[in-house]
């Protein structure tokens, strides 16, 4: 019989609580979503006749198409910059330039980025801020398993290639597949 450590069992049933609640899963993309309005802070001055102490609350504004079309074409030139010409250090800095570091797919790309630059370190770090955004966000799951196999770890990249495939299911998943033919020595990573 095999006895199971009860700290594996505790995380393994909080990643699978996690993974449950979590909304919709993202693949990681060329076209990600535009990054939800930040509500934190806000640019709209009160209304001329709003008084001191007056507790109404103002409005945020509903995010500005521009703004979006903004940060997709940003995105989609670090993308071009990252994929089509290896050009990873131009592909981080028109990432950070976006300024929406929080966003899955732009942390990914940076993570992805770095590990291509050999700074696994700073992959590390972005891999598991883009996690933090989207835990099911399979892209990052595939590059982060990959990059644990580059460190020699194959059973933490065989973790993440279950992770995958609990998301997305199996073979009908690119980013499974991908992660799989790694593991298997048919793909590159």
């Amino acid at each position: 019989m095999i006895m199971r450590h009860p700290s594996g069992l505790l995380a393994a049933a909080a990643l699978a609580v996690a993974l449950a609640t979590t909304p919709a899963f993202a693949a990681g993309t060329d076209n990600p979503a535009p990054p939800a309005p930040d509500t934190t802070k806000s640019d709209a001055k009160p209304a001329p006749d709003k008084k001191a102490g007056d507790t109404k609350s103002d409005a945020k504004p509903a995010p500005d198409k521009k703004s979006q079309n903004e940060f997709l074409d940003g995105y989609k030139h670090a993308y071009n910059l990252i994929y089509k010409k290896q050009d990873y250090a131009g592909g981080i800095a028109a990432l950070k330039a976006l300024g929406h570091d929080e966003h899955a797919d732009v942390a990914n790309l940076i993570g992805f980025s770095s590990r291509k630059l050999g700074n696994y370190i700073d992959a590390k770090v972005w891999y598991e801020k883009a996690l933090a955004a989207d835990p099911k966000h399979t892209r990052t799951w595939q590059y982060y398993g990959m990059w644990y196999l580059e460190q020699g770890n194959r059973l933490k990249a065989e973790e993440h290639l279950e992770k995958i495939r609990y998301i997305c299911g199996g073979n009908g998943c690119d980013d499974y597949k991908a992660l799989h033919d790694a593991l298997d020595g048919k793909g590159s990573y």
